[in-house]
């Protein structure tokens, strides 16, 4: 666990500071390491070099990829795609609950979360007996965001820390992100929302790793073109990041923003996901 959690603490320097030009060997000091062995070790469970991985965070690449002029979503939902293209909901299990319990917002409900070491960052996952109910990264600005996100959307629940109880939802969910799943079924996720939340979010499910859309592809796949407002609202409350990749809508000029996370790490998760 000793290098996982310097790798994701690494990468979380980068979110903040990738824009700074940090070197290799900044990097290797401030982790505690000798340059190479550093260097070897980021490379293993990250897969690129750190320069390389700065690099692809300062690409436009969302923007070529809007170009070639077809909608990536209106792909997707027609083809099936194989290997590290496979779409999220072959993996995936979405459980809506009724508006009943949307009001009480987790009366009786027992939430369990813990933060998650990964390539891509700290991660915090909650979870309740029905399966993964929150998913977010720490931020630079702001440490306790994803915690206080997780009792404002569910302010009546009884919530309590213990890392070692998410870290089989924390593995399964990086296999999931991997194109891989899992032997033993999909990973189940516990959702509340209104029909229109849930409908964008499955709609968000259907984006293939790799790729990105803007919110006027997902308008016209839920309902009508002029819904953009709405859907960049259904997107901006979706409570599973990652899993649900809100991180892969973008504006139609290319601009990459809007991310609760901040914009540098859905930079970073772009940017990841171009090298799967």
């Amino acid at each position: 666990m000793f290098q996982e959690q310097v790798i994701a603490e690494s990468i979380d320097y980068l979110v903040g500071h990738y824009d700074e030009g940090p070197t290799l060997e900044f990097l290797a000091n401030r982790a505690g390491y000798e340059t190479t062995y550093f260097q070897k070790i980021f490379k293993e469970h990250v897969g690129i070099s750190p320069k390389r991985l700065c690099q692809y965070m300062h690409m436009r690449q969302a923007r070529v990829m809007l170009e070639e002029g077809q909608s990536t979503l209106d792909v997707a939902m027609k083809s099936g795609l194989s290997g590290q293209g496979r779409l999220h909901d072959l993996f995936v299990s979405c459980e809506g609950v009724t508006p009943g319990s949307i009001q009480n917002r987790g009366v009786g409900v027992k939430i369990a979360y813990g933060f998650y070491p990964s390539v891509l960052g700290n991660m915090m996952i909650g979870k309740t007996d029905k399966g993964v109910c929150w998913l977010g990264f720490i931020t630079a600005e702001n440490d306790n965001l994803p915690l206080e996100e997780l009792h404002r959307r569910w302010p009546m629940a009884e919530i309590e820390h213990d890392d070692k109880a998410i870290r089989g939802e924390g593995d399964h969910i990086m296999r999931v992100w991997r194109g891989q799943g899992a032997k033993d079924g999909k990973l189940k996720l516990d959702l509340y929302g209104t029909n229109f939340q849930l409908q964008v979010w499955q709609a968000l499910l259907k984006i293939p790793t790799g790729e990105t859309v803007t919110y006027m592809d997902i308008a016209e796949q839920v309902c009508s073109r002029k819904a953009s407002r709405a859907v960049g609202n259904a997107v901006g409350a979706n409570p599973i990041s990652l899993l649900i990749p809100c991180h892969r809508v973008i504006r139609a000029t290319g601009i990459i923003d809007n991310y609760m996370w901040g914009s540098a790490r859905k930079k970073l998760l772009l940017a990841m996901e171009l090298e799967a």
